[in-house]
């Protein structure tokens, strides 16, 4: 298959941690940890020195700390590396003719054509030094024909380097490389072909790719093109103001405030778990409140990056508390999630326990076998009298989650 695009894919390096140190040059050079400090944590970044005893991203803070005692440990401050991502964002804006945002510190650019002006290896060149000499954030980028061998190029290249993976050699860019060097190959895939005798790509790209597909069902013959450097997906062009949301209007006004209360965690629950699915982190929460008297109301607040309801839960109920007046019935109440980006992998590893991912894991995979509605907060149970959800229970009895930090 041939593929004459040309596409870039640019990493942050080590982006929390880089980000402390434009605010701390005392921690370059030193291993450190960016993540809760208690030993139910997890590590939600660690710089290279720290990867070097064997830390890596997500893992238990408790086990980190094991291997590396010596370790500086920052909770961290989700804001400024909001604020960090979205002058990357500007300065690559500026700079190529379409990109994509793939999460907060990862980023894709199709430069076809750009070889005809200019190079397309000296505008990535370019935009790389330029985004360190701004903003002090070291970067590394991949250039190919593809998002996946530019991606695996990219790792190859860090920290804070670039390669370009010539036209045509993709495959053997990628044979002697292990089978976790895919893109979208995890644990449990990684295991299994482990067991049958398949470690690294080469011995992949061999393989037929019906068997592939007996193997894995849809996603073997993917796995497979993207091992033979094969990988036909589009940059898809990124836009700042992205959203989901969802609102219930009511066949009679209500003051029920315990069941208005049901119903925002029930909604909210609904909008997490879409996040999840989709990969997404939201950082911004709003509430609307319509009353009888059609006089509508709506409050915002900016939130830590995202995707667990026990952190969007507190700040929903709390903008609603600041809409409603009891004087007043309700006729319709909404919520939306905005200011979205990719990155599911890292939500709540600030404040986040590896129980409570594990948790929301375990919920998330019932979800997806029996229905949305299968795994709820019991508070939640209330919404059902008053307002008819996106995807009713169809008489199937829901699993209840006991209202632990709801």
């Amino acid at each position: 298959m041939s593929d004459d695009r040309t596409i870039l894919h640019l990493d942050l390096d080590s982006f929390f941690v880089s980000v402390e140190r434009t605010h701390d040059k005392a921690l370059i050079g030193k291993p450190v940890l960016i993540g809760s400090d208690s030993d139910r944590g997890v590590v939600a970044s660690c710089s290279y020195e720290a990867r070097a005893f064997g830390v890596r991203s997500a893992m238990p803070m408790r086990t980190a700390k094991q291997l590396c005692p010596e370790a500086i440990i920052i909770r961290g401050n989700s804001g400024e590396y909001m604020r960090c991502s979205d002058e990357v964002t500007e300065i690559i804006r500026e700079h190529v003719p379409l990109f994509e945002k793939s999460s907060v510190d990862e980023f894709y650019a199709d430069l076809t054509g750009t070889e005809r002006f200019f190079g397309a290896m000296k505008l990535a060149t370019e935009l790389r030094a330029r985004i360190a000499k701004e903003t002090g954030l070291p970067n590394s980028f991949g250039l190919s024909i593809n998002k996946t061998v530019s991606k695996v190029a990219t790792n190859t290249a860090k920290p804070n380097g670039q390669r370009e993976v010539e036209r045509g050699t993709e495959k053997p860019f990628l044979a002697p490389m292990a089978i976790e060097a895919i893109p979208g190959v995890g644990e449990k895939t990684a295991h299994l072909l482990r067991s049958m005798g398949v470690a690294r790509i080469h011995t992949l790209q061999e393989l037929p790719v019906n068997l592939m597909q007996r193997l894995l069902g849809e996603h073997g013959p993917v796995l497979w093109r993207k091992a033979n450097g094969i990988d036909p997906s589009p940059v898809v062009a990124w836009h700042e103001r992205k959203s989901i949301s969802t609102e219930r209007t009511f066949e009679r006004d209500t003051i029920d405030v315990v069941k208005l209360r049901g119903l925002l965690t029930a909604m909210a629950e609904n909008l997490a778990y879409q996040l999840r699915k989709g990969g997404k982190l939201t950082s911004c929460v709003a509430v609307k409140v319509r009353y009888a008297d059609f006089n509508t109301h709506t409050r915002q607040q900016r939130i830590p990056y995202t995707a667990c309801d026990h952190l969007l839960l507190p700040a929903i109920h709390e903008l609603f508390r600041a809409l409603y007046d009891r004087r007043q019935r309700i006729r319709l109440i909404g919520i939306r999630f905005s200011h979205l980006v990719g990155g599911g992998h890292q939500m709540d590893a600030f404040t986040d326990t590896q129980e409570a991912m594990n948790l929301y894991q375990a919920m998330d995979k019932v979800r997806r076998r029996f229905g949305d509605r299968m795994v709820m907060r019991a508070s939640g149970m209330a919404a059902r009298s008053i307002g008819r959800m996106d995807n009713p229970f169809d008489g199937q009895a829901p699993v209840l989650l006991a209202n632990r930090r709801s």
